[in-house]
């Protein structure tokens, strides 16, 4: 009766529009595993958990540096690829600020703070301090030179720390 030949339709699984409709939903689905995993697994670093304590902390760092800047502090930092740290101090003032028993320089990252590091430095001449800190990785850096007294300003460096001048601005 009917001699024309009946076409079957292949299974669902071997056509094409539901494994495209499929790949959207699965390609998200394994984009938010991986993202989860990812938070969990690392740590930002960015915020500190002493916050408010730290903005307390502002008014007295602000007046060390005013303290700075009335000795026309200047300072030339030199680090070394394993870690010795040289500073050479100036300025005028009261002999105790200016020549200080200690100097602490921070090397503190942007964005990494477990990688800050930090060294005291003793006098070894005149205006002179060294000590010794990890060496940094090549990089960029915040240098910082305080003492309980005073601080200078932090000097930002994009690479090898090496005659770094970091001076109080003049009012």
């Amino acid at each position: 009766m009917n001699d024309a030949p009946t076409l079957e339709a292949p299974p669902w699984y071997r056509q094409r529009w539901p494994w495209l409709l499929i790949a959207g939903p699965a390609i998200v689905v394994v984009a938010g595993i991986a993202t989860a995993v990812i938070a969990v697994r690392s740590d930002d670093g960015l915020v500190a958990e002493d916050y408010y304590k730290r903005g307390l902390a502002i008014n007295q760092t602000l007046e060390r540096v005013e303290r700075a800047e009335a000795l026309a502090l200047v300072a030339v930092v030199d680090v070394a690829g394993d870690g010795r740290v040289e500073v050479e101090l100036a300025g005028r003032g009261d002999a105790a600020d200016v020549a200080p028993a200690a100097l602490r320089l921070r090397l503190a990252h942007p964005t990494r703070a477990a990688d800050d590091r930090a060294a005291t430095l003793t006098p070894v001449a005149p205006g002179r301090y060294a000590g010794r800190v990890p060496a940094p990785a090549p990089g960029r850096w915040r240098v910082i030179v305080e003492t309980d007294r005073w601080r200078l300003p932090p000097a930002e460096s994009d690479g090898t720390i090496r005659g770094l001048r970091i001076a109080a601005a003049a009012r």
